[in-house]
């Protein structure tokens, strides 16, 4: 029995941008030439595996994908819904709309060169040969943890906003939250405000900049060329939030007026029971019996590590219009990787992806 499959393009990853880009291959006239295979059990994307308190409004709302609007598919307005049953059905009503190819769940293990192109094996042990990979695995599989001297020693409970479940589940602890980003403001209020009898401490490598005046469509899309540029350079991406600093919306300006976000700088060293600063001093340590990490995700592409597409400045360069052709083998496709993650960029990759892999396929050489 032959275990390999084949596929003009195969594109990996079911979330915004690989759900986008199959939209799209099937409008250009490639309906039968895709797959998309999605580690996921069920549609949502990453979206399924977030906490149950995150709501579509606390998201920054969950931008349409091509064609079916989220209002329009669930019939109601839903900005206060959990976004990990919400964006789910959305999805999954979607795929069925247009009949989209999915495959799940299927992991992805590595893709390497073949000679007609590229040879993915899955953790089945089945194949799958494509002449095109469009990848959009995202971030939410490859949380990361700076490392911290002491960071083995510490007896209390160490966790990641991967794994967040909840603000019960600190009810009367001492909860270090650590970074700077969207998701350290938002769950460090939670735990404040909504954990029985929890206290909350707060401190990033870099002091937060909160901008009271709203986001203007010039200041994203600078923050979104800056990010290109990075990787157009060959430098591993910076998120997009991490050059537009975060908005001081009302309920982070209460926040702050009740004590909530009082920062420190990061600690030095960490200890069996906490943290501290200028620790060889013995000065400023801080007992806490949890450290929740939310310092980001690095995109997830240890699959493609076969393919060698790194180079010298650590990232991975990156061209073509919206910078998601891989330069040194243009038939790899990077969705969601530099200025394309975002729900909105998501959508522009996606369109750019098929149209990428029309114009490829319609070469003579576009298995070489």
């Amino acid at each position: 029995m032959d275990n390999t499959a084949k596929s003009d393009v195969l594109v990996i990853g079911g979330g915004q941008a690989g759900l986008s880009a199959a939209y799209f291959l099937q409008r250009f006239g490639l309906d039968d030439r895709y797959l998309v295979v999605d580690h996921a059990p069920h549609p949502g994307g990453a979206w399924q595996f977030r906490w149950p308190t995150l709501t579509l409004a606390a998201a920054n709302h969950v931008h349409d994908l091509p064609g079916y609007g989220l209002i329009e598919a669930l019939g109601v307005e839903c900005d206060e819904f959990p976004a990990r049953t919400a964006v789910p059905e959305y999805f999954g009503k979607y795929e069925k709309k247009f009949g989209l190819r999915v495959e799940r769940p299927v992991h992805v293990r590595s893709v390497h060169h073949d000679a007609d192109g590229f040879l993915s094996t899955r953790d089945d042990g089945r194949e799958v040969r494509s002449q095109l990979i469009v990848n959009a695995t995202g971030t939410w599989d490859r949380p990361f943890i700076p490392h911290v001297p002491g960071a083995a020693d510490f007896v209390g409970r160490q966790l990641h906003t991967h794994d967040y479940t909840g603000p019960d589940e600190f009810a009367g602890k001492r909860v270090l939250v650590v970074g700077a980003g969207i998701s350290a403001i938002q769950l460090l209020i939670e735990i404040a405000r909504e954990s029985e009898g929890a206290q909350t401490f707060w401190c990033s490598r870099t002091e937060p900049v909160f901008n009271p005046r709203p986001f203007s469509p010039e200041q994203g899309r600078e923050a979104v060329a800056r990010v290109e540029r990075r990787v157009r350079a060959g430098l591993p991406p910076t998120s997009v939030v991490s050059v537009t600093g975060l908005a001081l919306t009302p309920a982070v300006a209460a926040a702050r007026d009740d004590g909530i976000l009082t920062w420190r700088p990061m600690f030095t060293r960490i200890t069996e029971t906490g943290v501290c600063w200028d620790c060889d001093e013995g000065r400023d340590h801080l007992d806490v019996d949890v450290i929740f990490w939310n310092t980001g995700f690095r995109s997830a592409l240890d699959h493609l590590a076969p393919l060698h597409l790194r180079g010298p400045g650590g990232g991975i360069t990156m061209t073509g219009r919206l910078a998601t052709v891989v330069e040194s083998d243009p038939r790899v496709q990077l969705l969601g990787y530099g200025p394309s993650a975002s729900t909105i960029g998501a959508n522009r990759a996606g369109r750019e992806a098929a149209r990428v892999a029309r114009d490829l396929l319609a070469r003579p050489s576009s298995a070489g």
